[in-house]
């Protein structure tokens, strides 16, 4: 075999799919259930936590806000340390961070703890939703990228729709605590599955040469079979292994990354603030409309279950074309479903049906801007880059539900809130267009 970079980089864009691959596909999606379900969880029991700790609509707003800026602080913060120590190492420090976070959870009595605990639990959601979309995209082929990316976001709503499955089976009997008590174990012992299955990226051990690089690159290379190295590929002369973190964030305004990436955090700020308002409030604007807690929790899952579906089909149709097209048309579509959800009439048959349309339309837009972040940065900043963008996206989730809940307080139903929150969608279309990534 050629000890050339370029040889080594063409053993995934141009050799088979192997089972490692796969394996690593499905690891990050199932890592990504978790986050899901962790995040969603708090949607799903806000009227009774509201209740214990005697909240307003206003206050449960933070509550979900503060979950997402802590998931903006991981992006931001945490998952650029993934280009310095690697993938895989964050991967397990992420887990084992939300895992803890979340059953300590179950023991808050006070909005304080709340807030503080939900916010190291984003923390850690957000440095492992970075590190698994640039896992998954530098072990796969380049034809199938944007799908595979796809496939691990899909892991987010799938987790979401659980969070409604299991509360509808353990809360009635064990109250709200009981969710995150569930939630912390399954994700602790998830962190051991981590720690014995999931592969550092190949190209980080070329390119960042850790110790023991040569060793753990041919171990890679014998799952992918192919065969193996006796050194070290030469990096080209433009390459260097010693960047920084904060050279990488700087790296993300040059000149050449600047409008790229300006032009992605905008439109995950729009993509976010529509996402979370309808990840947090569902539930609890359902129950505003006169529908019981049952109604809500099928209106959240439905939304989710469209999500999942939207995002396999998201990631079917990038194969075929152009993935910034395929953001416009489905954020104005979203849009549109979100406007014909605020004017339908009172009859919850139509209304569930339509929300399975935004899932579908929305979730699969704002999944496109994963992978646009995923193809668009190169190897060294891939993990900066695509943290970045949802860190600074995720500004729009921390708005999103915090602005809805003073909107709630303030007199406005359920349709008025719809018909506002589509308005973001729309302008994440047009924007999105802009970046010209296939």
């Amino acid at each position: 075999m050629n000890n050339s970079i370029s040889n080594m980089n063409e053993l995934i864009d141009q050799g088979s799919v192997t089972s490692q691959q796969i394996l690593v596909i499905v690891l990050c999606f199932i890592f990504n259930m978790l986050d899901g379900f962790d995040i969603t969880a708090m949607a799903v029991v806000a009227s009774s936590v509201s209740q214990d700790l005697d909240l307003t609509d206003a206050l449960l707003g933070w509550i979900f806000s503060f979950a997402l800026a802590g998931m903006m602080f991981g992006a931001m913060v945490l998952a650029p340390i993934a280009d310095i120590i690697g993938r895989r190492a964050l991967i397990i420090l992420s887990l084992l961070l939300v895992g803890v976070s979340i059953l300590l959870t179950a023991r808050a009595d006070s909005l304080t703890l709340f807030i503080i605990l939900r916010f190291i639990s984003g923390m850690g959601a957000g440095a492992l939703l970075a590190c698994q979309a640039s896992l998954a995209a530098e072990y796969s082929p380049e034809k199938y990228r944007a799908l595979s990316v796809a496939l691990v976001t899909a892991g987010y709503p799938t987790g979401a729709m659980m969070t409604s499955v299991i509360g509808g089976l353990i809360l009635p009997d064990y109250g709200w605590r009981s969710m995150f008590i569930f939630g912390g174990i399954v994700t602790l012992a998830m962190v051991l599955v981590a720690w014995l299955m999931i592969p550092e990226s190949l190209k980080y051990l070329i390119e960042k040469r850790p110790v023991n690089a040569l060793q753990k690159i041919n171990k890679i290379l014998q799952k992918l079979k192919q065969i193996p190295i006796d050194v070290l590929p030469e990096l080209s002369k433009s390459y260097s292994s010693k960047t920084s973190l904060l050279g990488n964030m700087k790296m993300l305004l040059s000149s050449k990354y600047r409008r790229l990436s300006l032009t992605l955090w905008t439109s995950f700020f729009c993509a976010f603030a529509t996402l979370y308002f309808l990840m947090s409030w569902i539930p609890k604007l359902m129950e505003n409309a006169g529908y019981d807690m049952a109604a809500g929790r099928n209106a959240f899952f439905l939304f989710n279950m469209g999500g999942v579906i939207g995002i396999y089909l998201l990631g079917y149709l990038s194969i075929k074309w152009k993935l910034t097209n395929l953001i416009f048309n489905l954020s104005i579509a979203s849009a549109i479903s979100m406007i014909a959800f605020a004017m339908a009439p009172n009859d919850l048959n139509i209304l569930l049906i339509l929300i399975v349309m935004i899932g579908i339309l929305q979730q699969s837009a704002f999944t496109g801007l994963y992978g646009v972040a995923a193809k668009a940065y190169p190897t060294e900043i891939r993990s900066t880059g695509v943290g970045w963008a949802i860190g600074l996206g995720r500004t729009g989730a921390v708005v999103g539900p915090a602005l809805a809940g003073y909107l709630i307080l303030a007199g406005y139903d359920m349709s008025a809130n719809f018909i506002f929150f589509s308005i973001p969608m729309i302008v994440c279309g047009f924007i999105a267009y802009r970046l010209h990534v296939d």
